[in-house]
């Protein structure tokens, strides 16, 4: 049944000429027609009814086990979770922007099932098409031997370009920074009952794309600048893409361990420094869950010693990084945690030649922190902060890096 699936995705994909899977445009949802419910004792069934047939993939994915389901492009405008889902072997269904022009629905199950059928039938007059997905209980060992995301050339990340230790003196003076404004599209992060985390990451990194701009000697990029989800990998891959000389990835979580308040900066680690940083490091990597990519298993071993001496060089410049920017943070009167350094494995901060940091400017479930989150003034000032500590490391690390090498 999976060769199946991939076969009926290949299809889709590569179809050419008049073949009547080609299609294209954006489908929309016939909610009334729509449901997922169980389909006997052992089945639950997916009927999806779209106004026009599109391109999809069909795949599971383990930890939890949930079913995605890719297309190109579904308009989710007034579809609500509720609405749709009418089965209680689901615990959880996700709907948003997977990437530019792609959509997905994530299946989250309450125990192991596999992709029995699947099927999409488009209406002879081009009126409308119906997807249907059928789910069927199994072993975890069934599940496991066939869950894993196909790989797609339309789907997955170009090749990371090579960085190169060849730099010119217009190099050295422009810094290159990649701001990460935290989740996006499928992925809102934390909420409240008026804004999330996603929207508040974008609002804040094209801010802080401008402060950083009107320096004059630094050129920034964002991972993401609107609303749609980037898998942790393509994150990390894209400044490697750009020849990042600092990664900055933002976020302003929902934390009710320690009642957390006030910004942090996490740096990379094996282990957490604390609960909290564990906890925040699993809330972050959730993401990455939803694309099918763990980045714990990803280093290539053969090169894994080059990565390590990378890391060597790199791990002393992130952490006089993660100090210069905490120092110019509280500067600015911005409130501050009482362990305002943390570390945890935050894979999105994996890049080995890369100093990376991830910055919770603030948690949005202290009261406090939120008020400032909403307010422009304060996230200027805040920018700031991150503007000047950057500044400051710019300096100390140009003067430190020749001995850190030695």
């Amino acid at each position: 049944m999976r060769i199946l699936v991939l076969a009926i995705s290949i299809v889709l994909f590569f179809a050419t000429g008049g073949s009547a899977q080609e299609f294209s445009g954006l489908a929309r949802v016939h909610v009334d027609q729509s449901h997922l419910k169980d389909a006997g004792r052992h089945r639950v069934q997916l009927d999806l009814a779209l106004s026009l047939g599109v391109p999809y993939r069909v795949f599971t994915l383990a930890d939890p086990p949930r079913m995605v389901i890719d297309f190109n492009e579904v308009d989710w405008s007034g579809v609500k979770v509720q609405d749709l889902l009418l089965s209680d072997r689901i615990s959880d269904l996700k709907i948003g922007t997977y990437v530019p022009g792609w959509s997905r629905l994530v299946v989250e199950m309450k125990s192991p099932m596999i992709v029995a059928e699947t099927d999409m039938r488009v209406a002879s007059d081009g009126s409308g098409a119906k997807l249907s997905v059928v789910l069927e209980n199994s072993s975890a060992t069934e599940f496991a031997a066939r869950t894993g995301a196909p790989h797609n050339p339309r789907w997955d990340l170009p090749e990371p370009s090579l960085r190169t230790n060849e730099t010119t003196e217009a190099d050295n003076e422009v810094m290159i920074v990649v701001l990460d404004p935290g989740h996006g599209g499928i992925d809102p992060g934390a909420e409240t009952d008026r804004e999330d985390e996603k929207s508040l990451m974008l609002t804040f990194a094209r801010e802080l794309r401008e402060v950083l701009v009107r320096s004059g000697n630094t050129k920034v990029f964002l991972t993401r600048n609107d609303d749609h989800f980037v898998s942790l990998e393509q994150r990390v891959a894209f400044a490697h893409q750009v020849g990042a000389d600092v990664f900055l990835s933002l976020h302003a979580d929902s934390l009710a361990v320690g009642k957390a308040h006030g910004a942090t900066v996490h740096v990379l680690s094996d282990e957490a420094s604390d609960l909290a940083s564990a906890t925040l490091a699993e809330r972050h990597d959730r993401a990455e869950l939803l694309s099918g990519v763990d980045l714990s298993t990803a280093d290539d071993r053969v090169a894994g010693v080059l990565l390590d001496l990378a890391r060597q060089e790199t791990q002393p410049r992130t952490l006089a990084l993660a100090r210069d920017l905490v120092s110019a943070m509280a500067k600015t009167g911005a409130p501050m945690n009482r362990t305002p350094i943390r570390s945890a494995g935050f894979s999105v901060l994996k890049a080995a030649d890369i100093p990376s940091v991830l910055i919770e400017i603030g948690f949005m479930s202290s009261a406090r922190d939120l008020k400032n989150l909403r307010n422009p003034e304060w996230r200027k000032e805040m920018a700031a902060g991150i503007r000047n500590g950057l500044e400051q490391w710019r300096v100390n690390d140009a003067a430190t890096r020749p001995l850190v090498r030695k």
